[in-house]
């Protein structure tokens, strides 16, 4: 079935050729290039550079509650299928760094230092890449749970890319800022809200986006709640070819791929999120697009196909073109 941009504004995503791993300092078709340091995996879509920053990982210990439709047991073998541990589920955080028209632009902003330990990899791989926080133009929210907006700010409060203009999800922010909600918030968001509270208060300036619109040149807002109210997955254009930025319509793609049907613990409405699901993953297999993850083993990008009754995910090779 042939996919157009109408397709994509109701609601599915738009077709698109692989990955192009040239212009962006990537060598050999899809091999980091020798000046790549460890953590930063870049690659180009069309005109586009894309660096895959490793915010870092944590380790969460296992229980009954964190898949909460399936059993442990099934959890475990999931687990066992990928050479996985069975008690605990590795976390990987990867934020995005774009070149979008001479403009640097962050999809996301992990913990900066504020983070558990084995985080706080974004400023270090921007370092490493010769990029100052001061000259991020942009950073693009996809939702606000902490891993993703406590970046913002360093530990002393200091805005972390203090020129850069914050974009976020207009659907996001009208939940998480609700007065009532702010004043007496339900004991299950209290943590979130306060982080959210920390974040966006006092000199923070936001500036708010809707779905179904471009966002930067080039990068459009996709509808995908569930997760949270007003989670936003993103597609990248550009030169005729296309990323799919899915943000956390999955966890970690052994449990959440493999199984779509299945609620992680962090998905605040359990049907949309598998309604949503459902549908970025079915669309990016038909249509071959490329996708990044957040919570994907880095570099956190791949493909999708179809396994039975769920999907796998391919995920880059390292040393093999993409184009």
């Amino acid at each position: 079935m042939s996919m157009t941009r109408r397709t994509l504004m109701a609601g599915g995503l738009a077709a698109g050729p692989a990955l192009s791993a040239s212009a962006a300092g990537v060598a050999g078709g899809g091999a980091p290039a020798a000046a790549d340091p460890p953590g930063v995996y870049r690659f180009a879509v069309g005109d586009a550079g894309v660096a895959a920053l490793h915010e870092g990982s944590l380790s969460r210990p296992l229980d009954a509650g964190f898949v909460r439709n399936a059993s442990l047991d099934a959890v475990q073998a999931a687990l066992e299928r990928a050479f996985l541990p069975k008690d605990a589920l590795p976390i990987t955080f990867t934020p995005l760094l774009l070149t979008l028209g001479g403009r640097r632009v962050l999809i996301d902003a992990g913990f900066a230092d504020s983070g558990p330990p084995g985080t706080g990899g974004t400023l270090r791989g921007l370092a490493a890449l010769g990029v100052a926080p001061e000259a991020v133009d942009a950073v693009v929210i996809s939702h606000f749970h902490p891993d993703h907006i406590l970046g913002l700010r360093r530990k002393d409060g200091a805005l972390a890319y203090p020129n850069a203009r914050i974009l976020v999800p207009e659907p996001e922010w009208r939940f998480w800022m609700e007065d009532a909600r702010m004043a007496d918030p339900p004991e299950a968001l209290k943590a979130n809200l306060g982080a959210v509270r920390k974040v966006f208060g006092g000199d923070v300036k936001v500036e708010r986006y809707a779905w179904k619109s471009e966002v930067l040149p080039g990068l459009t807002a996709l509808d995908t709640p569930g997760h949270t109210p007003g989670h936003t997955s993103f597609l990248l254009e550009s030169a005729g070819r296309r990323l799919l930025v899915t943000s956390d319509v999955t966890n970690h793609p052994a449990l959440f791929v493999r199984n779509p049907d299945w609620s992680a613990l962090f998905d605040m409405d359990a049907d949309q999120a598998r309604a949503t699901r459902h549908r970025v993953l079915a669309m990016a297999a038909a249509e071959r697009l490329p996708v990044a993850f957040y919570h994907a083993p880095f570099p956190a990008g791949g493909h999708i196909v179809r396994a039975g009754s769920g999907y796998e995910l391919v995920p880059l090779q390292w040393g093999l073109p993409h184009a």
